[in-house]
């Protein structure tokens, strides 16, 4: 057969050589032992939990090798493309402190450009070309119905399902059949024609997994779509080629697609990058481990941790406990440290799945954030504020006198010892909400109706906000003891079948009255930031 006149037909035109690629994207110029690391996500819109744990990985290697991270768009397939899913995937990496090099909407180095994989049509379309005139591929007119039916004769014979061997059907056409079929218009792929033989096996050593054994590939892959668009697998071979990748990180769910990429490799002549297949992310479910999942766990997607609030730090901090074995007795060590600083190796990966658990990282999150000074709390809650939160959170901040007080008392900044209590800049919102806005619902009061006016009626006709705290209990302690509550905890302790309640029980009333909750820090504290103006209007209003 002559290959050449069947490339010609199947793709017509001058295509540059590959000694022109060669020379056009030449061998980056960087230190000895650099890597040269990518995320090359798809357009989708969904930028998820393992987007963010690839990266991480990635951006510390190419960076504390003196490499280069950069970003490529895998959007060969259109049907998958959302309008803003690139500026939203870089955004989102962004807030977690990944800092790419060059790639899609970052620019940098154009030597590498363009970093669309639609926009480099041409160089696969060469490549395709230049293996089909060695004979390496061929074009395929099997319909999906073609397709389909194969599959169901795989399935019944239990055999393992695909195009290869007997099963590829349009693997040796006679050149007279080929033609027939072009000249009848009917569309066509081209795939590789696979020298592999599923008898033999290739050893092949994963920069996580450590030496692993796979069987070589014998499967007839698609490497240009009817549209002349590349799949993944032929693609990402040239791209990473010439974009001198010398390291992917990947999901494990990739392993099995190794052989194929091994030799697609060796078949347009270039030296592969080294591969390390990380493992995936599983949640406890009941007694069993599952992977996450889009449609069951919402803290897959990243976009979750924005919204809720969480400290990108934290985030950040819990990842590389599931990246690194040894980066949380690193941390313990050095709290204090720029997480730059610690001397990331793919090798101490995890070689099985990563339990990821949101309850420690809401642990590590309370740590982190128990860190930041008032000014960087202050900026964080803002932050989230102005991207996420209401009108009305966004005026916490006018007043900055009064919100320092009020994380002074609910955070401990600036004191003796802070508080871990907020989790999340949402929660903590919400939290410091009623200095800020009146209550609209109250918790149940624990007393009668009568009393509790007449323990609310008590305090305002005795209220002054000039009376420091100790003064403050001691009216508070003479309400409890004229409407039948102990004053004093040792006596009701002593003696509770003679008194309605205690001081305690008196207190909780006030502090419902003022801000709607049974449980909150200082109440003594908490009307001096309000004020005694507001402070009277809100137990007032409380009167029923």
């Amino acid at each position: 057969m002559n290959f050449h006149a069947l490339a010609e037909r199947l793709l017509p035109g001058d295509y540059p050589s590959p000694a022109f690629y060669e020379e056009k994207y030449p061998a980056r110029t960087l230190p000895k032992g650099a890597e040269v690391t990518r995320l090359a996500p798809s357009p989708t819109g969904f930028i998820h939990l393992g987007n963010l744990f690839a990266a991480i990985a990635n951006e510390r290697i190419a960076h504390r090798s003196g490499g280069v991270l950069y970003l490529r768009i895998e959007d060969t397939d259109l049907k998958r493309k959302v309008d803003g899913a690139v500026e939203a995937v870089i955004s989102a990496l962004k807030y977690f402190d990944i800092q790419f090099d060059e790639g899609a909407e970052i620019g940098g180095n154009e030597t590498y450009a363009p970093w669309y994989q639609r926009q480099r049509a041409e160089i696969y379309r060469a490549f395709a070309k230049k293996l089909i005139e060695e004979g390496r591929a061929y074009p395929c007119f099997c319909t999906e119905e073609d397709l389909s039916a194969l599959r169901d004769e795989q399935t019944k014979n239990k055999e393992i399902t695909g195009y290869y061997g007997k099963y590829a059907k349009c693997r040796n056409l006679s050149e007279e059949e080929i033609y027939k079929n072009l000249d009848e218009g009917k569309p066509f792929v081209v795939r590789l024609r696979s020298l592999g033989n599923p008898e033999n096996k290739i050893k092949f050593h994963d920069e996580i997994k450590g030496d692993v054994t796979v069987t070589e590939n014998d499967q007839d892959v698609v490497i240009l779509k009817s549209d002349g668009i590349p799949t993944y697998h032929f693609a990402h071979a040239i791209d990473d080629h010439f974009m001198r990748t010398t390291l992917v990180l990947r999901g494990e769910e990739w392993l099995a697609s190794l052989p194929i990429h091994i030799e697609l490799f060796d078949a347009l002549g270039f030296t592969r990058p080294r591969y390390g297949h990380n493992c995936s992310l599983m949640k406890q479910d009941g007694e069993t481990r599952r992977k996450l999942s889009k449609r069951k766990d919402p803290e897959l997607s990243l976009e979750f941790y924005r919204k809720e609030g969480y400290f990108a730090r934290a985030v950040k901090v819990y990842m590389l406990t599931l990246l690194n074995s040894n980066f949380e007795e690193w941390y313990l060590k050095n709290p204090d440290a720029d997480l730059n600083d610690f001397p990331f190796k793919a090798e101490k990966m995890s070689k099985s799945g990563a339990l990821f658990d949101l309850d420690k990282l809401n642990d590590v999150s309370k740590n982190e954030l128990a860190r930041l000074s008032v000014e960087e709390t202050i900026s964080f809650l803002q932050n989230w504020a102005n991207e996420f939160g209401t009108e009305k959170q966004r005026q916490y901040f006018s007043d900055e006198g009064k919100l320092q007080a009020v994380l002074a008392l609910c955070m401990g900044i600036g004191g003796k010892k802070r508080r871990k209590d907020f989790t999340t800049a949402s929660q903590a919102m919400e939290f410091i909400k009623f200095f800020f806005e009146r209550p609209v619902l109250h918790e149940s009061y624990r007393v009668t109706d009568a009393d509790k006016r007449s323990i609310l009626n008590g305090f305002l006709s005795r209220y002054n906000a000039a009376d420091d705290a100790q003064v403050w209990f001691s009216k508070v302690k003479e309400i409890a003891a004229e409407n039948g509550f102990a004053a004093e905890m040792k006596d009701y302790k002593a003696n509770p079948e003679n008194y309605k309640g205690s001081v305690a029980d008196v207190a909780e009333v006030l502090r419902i009255a003022t801000t709607g909750r049974a449980n909150t820090p200082d109440l003594w504290t908490i009307q001096q930031i309000l004020g005694e103006g507001e402070v009277r209007a809100r137990i007032q209003g409380e009167i029923v």
